[in-house]
């Protein structure tokens, strides 16, 4: 299973691929790339019909609670002349038909609704991880917020925005065109104060949402959290546990203060709203009443204009709510924009690359040509920041070269940071082969020097590891790693430090187990150690993002150079490698005084 490798500095030439426009995109663009996207069938074919049922019965359902007002108006005033039963029958019937209809079509509009918001949720989610893939790593509260927060916005945005905005506007349009049929003076009072309800009071929620910053700071401590969690062993080695606490209560504590603030402005524009369709119903009822026309037309509209109102209320809410989810749905837009990273296709015979060059902020590999030979060990060695790590990764696939051309065919990475899942350990190895049996298990994490631990839990292959499960040392980790990309059985395998955190012996042990049972396939190993280098059949030497030397581990021992020196180093305090050392300068001192002889 491959790890993570940095993907190479953005400023770096890529030859000719079209870079993102960070431009901000307008916000009624923004919210139709979202819809537009979201509601993508099979076929890409626009599914549009879940969302206008939503609406349409949103819209159905309030009209019947206008309706229900109106009619319920008409009927107590025209009741309290006390005419016929019958003139009163049509009325009570209208009332009864709303109140059912109004429970009917509220709900079909949240069936209709929200399986159009989880269907688009649902489809978006994957397309999110699939842009992720390959992008730089980002902090791990960001990291949730982008792949969790910000997709559920889109479920924020269509039921409490999109849909609410619809709704109003075609409801209201309906009030104030029934408004005007029964007083024709009191439409334009009715239709001004729904404007100022509908537009002034979200214009003031959107500007008071632009002065909050509850939103950062919520980011803040969740990152602050997730450091805290993640880093607890750290922290109270180092003695920071109490700071890093103070840290996080001081976010925490500026958030509640934010949101207190945000609550009393919300509060405010609610009370705003009352006011509004409070002075609007009593100045329809005032308009109808100087126009002559009788109480019961009067209660009509007066009652009306209030049941209008109840759908233009929550726009305020559902701007504040836009004006908060704008920002993640940006991000959404312009991550799925970014043009895809290719990387190079697994449909080669030999592992090869051609003048590659990678660059970060720095070069890392420099016009790197290599062959890796089927069914040869090479071992990749140097100094730290030489390049090693990154060689690995454009073997990988996992990171694209900035100049070159790597040719390479089915392989598997071991990288420093692969991921260890939370689930069994069984879980975690069928990963590389879903079809793997029981003895396969046995044998891959055999060969990783990992079975006796297993054997000695009592869950077996079924002990839960990860963040949730049972932790694992360093060495645990890695064997676990190296066993699952063992089970896959690629064609090339690459593993960058797989015995770093093992004890030397145990580490040339497995590493000897590993180059055995991988006998007659290729295998590309990145390590410091060089007690065990005799196994492979070739060594490159790294400096500075080259190859500057190459070759069987008897030739570069024998030659002064980069790898002797390295070799030197590492015998004065390795007591495996400093009787191989010993015995190599006696064989050099006993060959020189034979040619001094002659």
């Amino acid at each position: 299973m491959s790890g993570s490798v940095p993907t190479p500095c953005p400023n770096a030439p890529r030859g000719n691929v079209t870079q993102p426009s960070h431009k901000k995109p307008q916000n009624a663009r923004l919210l139709l790339g979202v819809i537009t996207t979201v509601n993508r069938g099979e076929g890409e074919q626009l599914r549009w019909p879940r969302l206008l049922a939503a609406v349409g019965a949103g819209v159905a359902a309030e009209l019947c609670a206008v309706g229900l007002m109106a009619l319920a108006a008409w009927l107590i005033t025209r009741a309290a002349e006390q005419p016929a039963l019958s003139a009163l029958s049509l009325a009570i019937v209208g009332v009864r038909a709303c109140a059912l209809a109004r429970g009917a079509f509220r709900y079909l509009e949240r069936l209709a609704g929200h399986d159009a918001a989880l269907r688009a949720v649902a489809r978006l989610r994957p397309e999110v991880f699939r842009a992720r893939l390959g992008r730089p790593a980002l902090r791990d509260g960001d990291a949730l917020s982008r792949l969790v927060s910000d997709v559920d916005s889109v479920q924020e945005l269509l039921l409490r925005c999109l849909s609410p905005a619809l709704v109003a506007l075609v409801v209201a349009t309906g009030s104030v065109l029934a408004c005007t049929a029964v007083v024709p003076d009191a439409g334009p009072v009715l239709a001004g104060g729904l404007l100022v309800a509908a537009v002034v009071l979200p214009a003031f929620a959107v500007l008071a949402h632009r002065r909050d910053r509850s939103a950062a700071d919520r980011a803040e401590l969740a990152i602050a959290a997730a450091d805290l969690v993640d880093g607890a062993r750290e922290l109270a080695a180092f003695g920071a546990v109490p700071a890093a606490v103070s840290r996080a209560e001081r976010h925490a504590a500026r958030m509640r203060r934010r949101d207190g603030e945000s609550a009393r402005s919300g509060a405010a524009l609610l009370a705003g709203g009352v006011v509004v369709q409070g002075m609007t119903a009593v100045a329809v009822t005032w308009t109808a009443l100087l126009a002559g026309q009788p109480q019961t037309s009067a209660a009509v509209v007066g009652f009306l204009a209030l049941a209008a109102f109840e759908t233009v209320l929550p726009l305020t809410d559902a701007a504040r709510r836009w004006s908060e989810h704008v920002p993640a749905l940006r991000r959404i837009t312009e991550l799925l924009a970014e043009p895809p990273i290719s990387l190079p296709p697994a449909n080669a015979e030999i592992l090869a690359l051609h003048d590659v060059s990678v660059h970060y902020d720095r070069p890392a590999l420099n016009n790197v040509d290599l062959t890796v030979e089927p069914g040869r060990a090479v071992a990749v060695v140097g100094a730290s920041g030489a390049g090693k790590s990154t060689l690995l990764g454009v073997m990988a696939g996992l990171v694209p070269p900035t100049a070159g051309h790597v040719e390479r065919p089915e392989t598997r990475a071991v990288t420093q940071d692969a991921h260890v899942f939370s689930t069994t350990i069984r879980d975690n190895l069928l990963l590389a082969a879903p079809d793997a049996t029981e003895p396969e298990l046995e044998r891959a994490v055999e060969q990783a020097g990992l079975l006796d631990w297993i054997r000695q839990q009592p869950a077996g292959f079924g002990t839960f590891v990860g963040e949730s499960g049972q932790p694992l040392s360093g060495g645990q980790r890695q064997r676990l790693l190296l066993a699952r990309a063992l089970l896959a059985e690629p064609d090339v395998l690459l593993l960058d430090e797989p015995t770093e955190a093992l004890e030397p012996e145990l580490a040339d042990e497995i590493l000897t187990r590993v180059l055995r049972t991988r006998a007659g396939r290729s295998t590309v190993v990145v390590t410091h150690r060089l007690a065990r280098l005799a196994e492979f059949d070739e060594i490159l030497v790294l400096d500075a993002g080259r190859i500057v030397q190459r070759g069987p581990h008897r030739e570069l021992v024998a030659e002064p150079g980069p790898f002797r020196d390295l070799w030197e180093a590492e015998a004065l305090t390795d007591s495996v490698i400093r009787p191989q050392d010993d015995l190599r300068r006696r064989a050099a001192a006993l060959t020189g005084r034979g040619v001094r002889d002659r």
